[in-house]
This record gives structure tokens, C-alpha cells and sequence, in this order.
């Protein structure tokens, strides 16, 4: 975007009467395909006349709901004057747009502040791009007007992660309770707010059940958005009282609502308006950016990352909604991803079997060995390894088998702020307690596994047991743990298993035709173990001569 000096220059007196400015027939404007200014709107309603458009629940409610302003709902936005799908989505935007115009200082006042910094709007509608044709899309479904798609740059400048003294999170802006109420679960693992499809969801219900409440005016529902409908509702009704007009303008709000609606009505402006303000966007294709996929299982978000061809970074713009190392264990089991990466993800996911979805360092718990202490040798946090090990306290028991996510602290810096943010764990597992078994005379570690169904070394690795030690009869066991339970045939986490004597490793000489998986098959192991072992892409080329470190199990 760029703003030639000179106009700048006479920029000041022509916003301040912008719409007069706006008004004037402008053959160039026409000809870009620029919605052309509206004429003044009619005056604001009288004392006598202002009770018709209260809410039915206001006393002296209104008999009929009023219309709303501008073009009915329609197709038509989806394509131009010749029926030609709009190519730039910013076209699609400027022919949606529904409300009134205003003359209005205070809008006058802010788009000049908006045409003064060009950067600002750079920035921000570069963001935008990501996930402005989606949120199109869905306020085009409802036959809302287009003004909304702009909402976001007022709420949070399209930035996913802003986070406010208010503790309103995402694109959207939810606070806490907003969100719960409009189905965005908060938990540990996932904040529905920052969710792109689902608070944008959940957003536009909002807008709707406001513009019902307050029957068809789309000005107080952008102020009950902000404020809440409480809000305006009592600035509603005390202007009844009072024989006072009730449009947004004659209501008494707080001083951030009375800028907010200013603030939405001059980004309009902008859109509309940009090149008789002296600006030029960017083009947004008018075309989906991401799609998404569903995995059906939890998986480590890095690896996300590389199978799909994508960094870090690029995964969680699309995916704000985690701030852990992994999608949570119970779901959402689904990502979004670029529509040129989808089918690249795809093909390389079906080479993973659920179990391998997720990389982690398996440690076996020494006397002596505390949460904290292994939280920071592993630089990750002591929350961490209880939720993943769904440990109900931070007590160990010696011989556990703890597992460790690997890079849960290299996560991108907005990730770790936004977990940072969580008070505490939320309901996300639900774990047993471990279960003990007290000997009996003339057991042995053999018959007690047998017993408990599990394998010997398993039952002495818990109990901190090495060959040859005599059991006592009373002494008390642990035969399983919420670690260990149904770990028999459980293959997850296996990406690094821990050295032992019964681990052995190899070194595999890369041969011309050689694939992670067909070397997998080789050894007994997984591709995406040999990708974690050698630090290296699942769907990376190898070399012919490239050295890959193995670990297999002796027999």
C-alpha cells in the first residue's frame, strides 16, 4: 500500500468532509468498480417517533421489525456487474457492504488517521490475508452485510493471538465467558477463541442474536458486540425514558463503544474508498487460502509441521487455537492447512500409524527424582508432564515410565505466551489410580506378573527391582500406573526409546532407492522414528551414503 505524498498534503480538508467528498460522481471510482458514496442518510428519529424502534422487551416496544439497510441478501456480492466472479476478494467486499453511510466527525477524524499510516494497514491486512475469504464466505452464507468482514481489524488487526487487559482472546475478540456461552471451550490444551473457524462461528451468531435483539439495527448490534447487549440495552431504554431519539448517536455508551462503531464505519471507508484517499491494497485473491483436515488422533504439532511441508510458524497462524506441542488428547483431531500442502499432508500422515503420531523421550523414573526436577532437565514444565502422563499429582513412584514431549519448549513465541496464560489445567484426562499388589508367602515376581498380567521386567522396572532380590510376604507392589497401564502392546511414544541394555544401535548406510519406510521395514521400526533419531523430515530426500543412526531391540 502506498500514499503519494502530494495528496497527503490536501488529504486533512477532504476527510473532513468525506462524504460530501464521497458524493460527487467520480468516472474513475465507477470504473474500478467502487461502490459510490450514499447519500446523506435521513435524520435520526424524533422523541415521538424513536419508540418504533426499541426491542420488543423495551417498554413501548416496536409493532414491526424495520428493515435492514442496503441491498437485500444476495448472491450478486459473489460476482460483478457482468457476472464474473470478482478475482481481487477486496471487490467481493466493497459490493457487499450494507449500512449507511454517516457524516460524522469522528469517522472522518479516523479514517484520516487510517490514511496517514499506510504501514498499519499494510500489516494488517497482509494478516488478513490468511483468513479474510473464509470469514467472507460464511457472512456471505447469512446475507450479512460485508462491513463485518472488517470487524477483525478493529477487534485485534487480524492478529490470532491478541490478547487484551480484558483477557478477550483471538481474531474476535471473545472474553472468557462469551466464549463459553457461544461453544468455545477453553481448556489446557486448546482455546476455541483463537480457533479461526470456530470463533468466526460463533462471532457471526453473536451478530445475528444481537441484530434480532435489537430489531434489525445493525449499529447497536456492532455496540452489543463490544459492550454487550446489556449495555446497550439500558442505554436504550433510559433514552425512551427520557423522550430521546435511540439510534447509536443519541445513545449514552461508554467512551471504547462510542470510538468502536466510528472505528468500523471509517475502515469501510478505507476499503471503499482507497483510491480518492490515496491508497492501494494489496490484492486478496478471491479464493480459500486453507482447508482442513481432519487426523482423527492427537499429534505432535512439529511433526504436523513437516508433513505437510510447512514451518512451524505457518502451521500455528492457521491453527492459533493450540498452545501445547500437540492438538489435545481428546480432540478437536483436526488442522488447518494451506490448500497446496493438504493432499502433501495426507499422503505422508498415512504412513504413521496413531501410535507414532506423537514424539516423545520415554525416562524411567530413579529414586529421588522429583517432577520439578525433570521438568527442568527436559526444559518443559512439571503441568506438562502430568498432563501427558495423566498424573494426578506430582509424585513419582521409581521405576515409572514417564514420558517427555520432545520440543515442547521451541514452540514459536505466541504459543508459549498464550500457554503461559492458563491457570491451571483444565478437565482433559482422567486417570486411575495406581494399582498395588501386597505379596503373599511363596510368591514370586513371576506369578505376580503373571498375575496382574504383565511381564516381569515391566513389574520390576516399577518397583525399582533388579534380578535376584528376595520379595518379603506384606510388601506392597505396583503392578500398574496410569504411565503404564495398557502399555503391554502400546506402541506410542516409541520415536526415542530409552537406551538400555536391551537397545542396540546401528548405523544404516543410505543405498540408492532407499526409503525411510522401506528401511523401517528393515529394522523393525518406524519411518518417523528414524526421523526423529537423525533429527530429519519424514518426507526429506535422502542421500545415497547418508549415515542414519538406528535403535532396535536385541532379541
Amino acid at each position: 500500500m502506498r500514499t503519494p505524498l502530494l495528496r497527503l498534503a490536501a488529504l486533512a480538508l477532504c476527510t473532513l468532509a468525506l462524504s460530501a467528498c464521497a458524493s460527487l460522481s467520480d468516472p474513475a471510482t465507477a470504473s474500478r468498480g467502487l461502490e459510490p458514496a450514499k447519500p446523506a442518510p435521513p435524520a435520526p428519529p424524533t422523541a415521538a417517533t424513536a419508540v418504533l424502534r426499541a426491542p420488543p422487551s423495551y417498554p413501548g416496544g416496536k409493532t414491526a421489525a424495520t428493515a435492514p439497510t442496503g441491498p437485500a441478501p444476495s448472491t450478486l456480492i459473489r460476482t460483478d456487474a457482468a457476472g464474473n466472479p470478482y478475482a481481487d476478494l477486496m471487490d467481493r467486499i466493497r459490493a457487499g457492504f450494507q449500512l449507511e453511510d454517516e457524516d460524522r466527525t469522528a469517522i472522518d477524524n479516523q479514517t484520516l488517521w487510517n490514511a496517514r499510516n499506510p504501514a498499519y494497514l499494510d500489516r494488517v491486512f497482509g494478516r488478513a490475508a490468511l483468513y479474510m475469504h473464509y470469514i467472507v464466505e460464511e457472512i456471505d452464507k447469512r446475507g450479512m452485510p460485508m462491513e463485518l468482514a472488517l470487524l477483525p481489524v478493529v477487534e485485534s488487526a487480524f492478529e490470532p493471538f491478541a490478547y487484551s487487559s480484558a483477557r478477550a482472546s483471538g481474531l474476535w475478540q471473545f472474553i472468557p465467558g462469551t466464549g463459553n456461552r457461544f461453544g468455545l471451550p477453553q481448556t489446557w490444551w486448546y482455546d476455541g477463541r483463537r480457533d479461526v473457524v470456530e470463533s468466526t462461528r460463533a462471532a457471526l451468531d453473536y451478530l445475528q442474536y444481537l441484530n434480532d435483539e435489537f430489531q434489525g439495527d445493525w449499529l447497536l448490534a456492532i455496540a452489543g458486540y463490544n459492550c454487550g447487549e446489556g449495555c446497550v440495552g439500558r442505554a436504550v431504554r433510559n433514552n425512551l425514558a427520557a423522550g430521546k431519539p435511540i439510534t447509536f448517536w443519541d445513545l449514552k455508551l461508554p467512551a471504547e463503544t462510542r470510538a468502536y462503531v466510528p472505528k468500523l464505519l471509517a475502515m469501510k471507508r478505507v476499503v471503499r474508498d482507497t483510491a480518492l484517499l490515496g491508497l492501494e491494497f494489496s490484492p486478496i485473491p478471491n479464493e480459500a487460502y486453507f482447508t482442513r483436515v481432519d487426523i482423527d488422533h492427537q499429534i505432535d504439532l512439529k511433526l504436523a509441521a513437516e508433513l505437510a511441508g510447512v514451518t512451524t510458524d505457518e502451521l500455528f497462524e492457521l491453527n492459533p487455537a493450540f498452545h501445547r506441542w500437540a492438538t489435545p488428547p481428546q480432540g478437536p483431531h483436526s488442522l488447518l492447512l494451506p490448500i497446496d500442502s493438504a493432499e502433501l499432508f495426507r499422503q505422508n500422515l498415512a504412513q504413521f500409524t496413531p501410535d507414532e503420531l506423537m514424539r516423545v523421550t520415554h525416562h524411567i523414573v530413579a529414586p529421588g527424582e522429583t517432577l520439578a526436577g525433570l521438568a527442568a532437565r527436559y526444559k518443559t514444565t512439571d503441568m506438562t508432564l502430568r498432563m501427558l502422563n495423566g498424573l494426578s499429582s506430582s509424585a513419582l513412584i521409581p521405576g515409572a515410565d514417564l514420558r517427555v514431549p520432545n520440543g515442547s519448549s521451541e514452540l514459536p513465541a505466541k504459543v508459549l505466551r498464550a500457554a503461559a496464560r492458563v491457570d491451571g489445567p483444565a478437565p482433559a484426562i482422567r486417570t486411575a489410580r495406581p494399582q498395588v499388589h501386597v505379596v503373599r508367602r511363596g510368591e514370586s515376581f513371576w506369578s505376580i506378573a503373571q498375575r496382574n498380567n504383565i511381564d516381569v521386567k515391566t513389574l520390576m522396572r516399577l518397583n525399582g527391582k533388579r534380578p535376584g532380590q528376595t520379595l518379603m510376604p506384606g510388601e506392597r507392589l505396583v503392578v500398574a500406573n496410569a504411565a503404564t497401564s495398557g502399555s503391554r502392546n502400546n506402541r506410542a511414544g516409541r520415536n526415542n526409546p530409552v537406551e538400555s541394555g536391551s537397545v542396540q544401535r546401528v548405523t544404516h548406510t543410505v543405498r540408492s532407492g532407499d526409503t525411510l519406510s522401506s528401511i523401517a521395514r528393515r529394522y523393525g521400526v518406524t519411518a518417523g522414528q528414524i526421523a526423529a533419531w537423525n533429527d530429519i523430515k519424514v518426507a526429506g530426500v535422502l542421500r545415497p551414503g547418508q549415515k542414519l543412526a538406528i535403535r532396535t531391540r536385541r532379541s
